[in-house]
């Protein structure tokens, strides 16, 4: 990636619903320049798709949590089955797979305590290689739409400037 990628990059993240038109204009390209690279940071898996952010309350999803998983056996097949299963209840909004004494972080929103209570008790803890779980409710939340690229370690260090 070069600095123009970095650019369409960083627009896209500000407003991705603007025209190709428009884009073109901001990063100094023409559009026939911005939508080839576009498409091709497209391919490359660089973007990796397009999509609202939508305020869970507004999907009468009031209570959110961080549930930590322990499995076993801890093998390639369970790992993939287990997050397969749950990305594909409603209640869970990601997975992600861990290092440290837990093995997964599952992201998961209900209608209220109740509901989070029989999620946790009716669907995680019934499923054979869960070995244990806890799970802490999220009261807020604050998320980054923009990411830039990190600097390299040397930078980090202050060598090099």
């Amino acid at each position: 990636m070069d600095e123009l990628d970095s650019a369409i990059i960083r627009q896209l993240q500000l407003n991705a619903r603007q025209t190709n038109r428009e884009l073109a204009r901001l990063v100094g390209i023409a559009p026939s320049t911005c939508l080839e690279r576009v498409r091709s940071l497209v391919e490359r898996g660089v973007v990796r798709g397009y999509h609202a952010d939508i305020a869970p309350a507004a999907l009468n999803r009031r209570v959110e949590a961080f549930v930590s998983a322990r499995l076993r056996p801890l093998s390639r097949p369970v790992i993939d089955g287990f997050k397969k299963a749950l990305i594909d209840l409603p209640e869970v909004s990601a997975v992600f797979v861990v290092a440290g004494d837990d093995d997964f972080l599952i992201h998961v929103s209900a209608r209220d305590l109740d509901h989070l209570h029989n999620f946790l008790i009716d669907r995680l803890s019934q499923r054979r290689e869960v070995v244990s779980f806890r799970s802490q409710i999220i009261y807020e939340s604050s998320q980054k739409h923009v990411l830039e690229g990190l600097p390299e370690s040397a930078r980090l260090r202050g060598e090099g400037s």
